[in-house]
């Protein structure tokens, strides 16, 4: 195998770990895109102080953090809805977020260090709280958590020293775990009832029937919309407003799966309609997050 074809032997890897930074399948295509092209150029002047892997995580988090840092990233239009939906909870700020496919999820056996396996740090759960972080220690937690970089490694590829990497890792490790903590991300053992039971609600227009899945403080959000709706009064409102539209025949919600998550395809008369992704708890469900982007 020659190092061009062993430097794109690495493109799905990569491609993971900008979407993990980034929170945007579109914007880790650019970005490994990016990597990758400059790893070619660059092949060259690859002196072996370093694994080519490391090399091209190297590149690759720089790429993504000089991303973040330029604003390159087009936050995409807001969606006009066909009705009038009630106040939101909150505008959320995450519109660039993006799910990603399972199909594309490769496990892989994490480093007696990894804090993560490959499946929890894809969860939406994960992703959502990388976004909330300073880019730098997303990038951190990361490259150490997930990934199981040495310290000093991580060091030399953000330019910085280990002492800055381990108090960057301790900041993002406690901000990570509140996010988590809130999201209740673990799926319960009866997903595949429980959420063929919300499908079969959702599709005949039950409001009632899906309010009762759902937990206490369970929240929708619609990416890329801001509309954020938190707490079963919040959502049943909006959802009694939807509802209450009139959609083309044919209303289906086909069962994936998105970010190690159950999630349903959804299509009515005139196509696609976008992808909803389920939080689970327990026996309920504790967010729904219907992706509007077709």
């Amino acid at each position: 195998m020659s190092e061009q074809e062993l430097i794109e032997s690495y493109r799905h890897e990569l491609h993971l770990h900008c979407y993990r930074i980034l929170g945007s399948l579109t914007d880790a295509e650019d970005a490994v895109q990016e990597t990758l092209l400059a790893a070619w150029r660059g092949l060259d002047g690859f002196e072996g102080r370093s694994s080519l892997r490391t090399w091209l995580y190297r590149i690759a988090t720089n790429r993504c953090l000089n991303f973040l840092r330029d604003a390159r990233r087009r936050r995409p239009p807001e969606p006009v809805p066909p009705f009038d939906p009630p106040e939101p909870s909150r505008r959320g700020e995450l519109t660039w977020l993006q799910p990603y496919p399972d199909e594309l999820i490769e496990d892989r056996e994490p480093g007696p260090e990894a804090r993560y396996s490959t499946r929890e740090a894809v969860e939406l759960a994960f992703v959502t709280g990388l976004q909330l972080l300073p880019p730098r220690q997303a990038a951190v937690l990361v490259l150490r958590d997930v990934l199981c970089f040495p310290a000093g490694e991580v060091a030399s590829m953000l330019g910085t020293t280990e002492t800055a990497v381990k108090g960057m890792l301790q900041r993002a490790r406690a901000s990570l775990d509140k996010h988590q903590a809130r999201a209740g991300h673990r799926p319960s053992p009866r997903e595949r009832e429980l959420t063929r039971r919300f499908a079969d609600a959702f599709t005949a227009g039950d409001l009632d029937g899906v309010i009762r899945l759902l937990t206490d403080d369970a929240w929708l959000a619609m990416p890329p919309a801001p509309h954020e709706y938190h707490g079963l009064d919040a959502i049943a409102g909006f959802l009694r407003v939807t509802m209450a539209v009139p959609v083309p025949e044919g209303f289906t919600m086909t069962p994936t799966r998105a970010n190690n998550q159950p999630a349903f395809v959804c299509r009515h008369g005139d196509g696609p309609a976008g992808l909803m992704v389920l939080t689970l708890d327990g026996d309920r469900v504790r967010a729904i997050t219907r992706f509007l982007d077709r």
